[in-house]
């Protein structure tokens, strides 16, 4: 699907159709669309590097078009599991227009359509641009925030009762990290390469922008190590906390097994079909039962002073 826009008294409206100064906005392009691009002069390799979830964040002039791939954040609501992930957005720059292209709908372009970002324009192409880079470290550092959060209430539910529910959800938290970490990494070399290749255009302000930009970028990567440590040391923390649970449940058993031992050898030996001491006796199973009861009871107090119970 293709659609076109432009700024208009600083506003943004929706035109029908390709005009100088214009956005073309691209989301899941078909066929068709892909021909339109084309006629637009958008090189057909590039418009499907941009649909592949695996590419890199890139920069490439060719002649007057100025090729970019960013990895921006991406909430994935139809994946519970692991909803915080990354897909490239493509934005071609010609000299009358810009263009983006991407495989699903997002926030950071949504933004723009519903008005929430301010000083940007259709007719100013290399600052919209930076908006756009703007807009996805933004969404990087409040996405980083809302997992911080979950692996918050994961933990509180860890020390309630640990399952491999919030472990695997943990997990799942983990690899987001690792998304976030890579195309941020990704698109930090790039942004460094872009602004030594001296192709944009900028004013003093969108250079400042630009540096703000950068600098968040770092924080972000920062950020998402941090959070990947703190998951991992977490993980490993309660991995050693199951692991001895069960050592020390295995332990119990163990201890219970070798004090009914006394009970079990005397009932044994009694049950056999042989002459034994007081089978005549009519307190011959009281007295055989308390004598091993008592010693299971000295037995178990024995492994109680030697702190087997702990």
């Amino acid at each position: 699907m293709i659609r076109y826009y432009i700024t208009e008294k600083n506003e943004l409206k929706e035109i029908e159709s390709y005009i100088p100064k214009c956005w073309v906005n691209s989301i899941k392009p078909d066929e068709n669309d892909v021909i339109k691009l084309k006629e637009l002069g958008i090189d057909e390799d590039f418009i499907y590097d941009a649909l592949d979830p695996e590419e890199r964040a890139r920069f490439e002039q060719d002649e007057d078009i100025i090729y970019i791939i960013t990895k921006i954040p991406f909430f994935d609501a139809d994946d519970p599991e692991v909803p915080f992930k990354t897909l490239p957005l493509g934005i071609a720059i010609t000299p009358e227009a810009i263009i983006t292209i991407s495989d699903h709908g997002n926030e950071i372009l949504n933004d723009f359509l519903n008005k929430k970002v301010k000083d940007f324009s259709t007719k100013k192409r290399f600052r919209f641009l930076l908006r756009i880079f703007d807009r996805g470290t933004v969404y990087y550092l409040r996405y980083l925030k809302d997992i911080r959060k979950r692996s918050n209430d994961i933990e509180n539910e860890l020390h309630r009762s640990t399952r491999n529910k919030e472990l695997v959800a943990m997990l799942n938290l983990e690899k987001s990290l690792v998304y976030f970490t890579t195309s941020l990494r990704s698109n930090e070399l790039m942004f460094e390469k872009l602004k030594r290749a001296n192709i944009l255009t900028l004013y003093e302000e969108d250079e400042e922008l630009f540096e703000d930009i950068i600098i968040e970028n770092r924080q972000a990567i920062e950020m998402a190590r941090i959070y990947s440590d703190i998951l991992s040391g977490m993980m490993d923390a309660f991995a050693s906390v199951i692991s001895n649970n069960l050592n020390v449940v295995m332990k119990i058993l163990t201890i219970v097994t070798l004090v009914l031992q006394i009970p079990m050898l005397t009932a044994s030996i009694y049950g056999m079909n042989i002459a034994l001491p007081l089978q005549e006796s009519p307190y011959a199973f009281y007295l055989t039962m308390g004598v091993s009861g008592v010693i299971a009871v000295i037995f178990g107090f024995a492994l109680f002073k030697i702190r087997w119970f702990k």
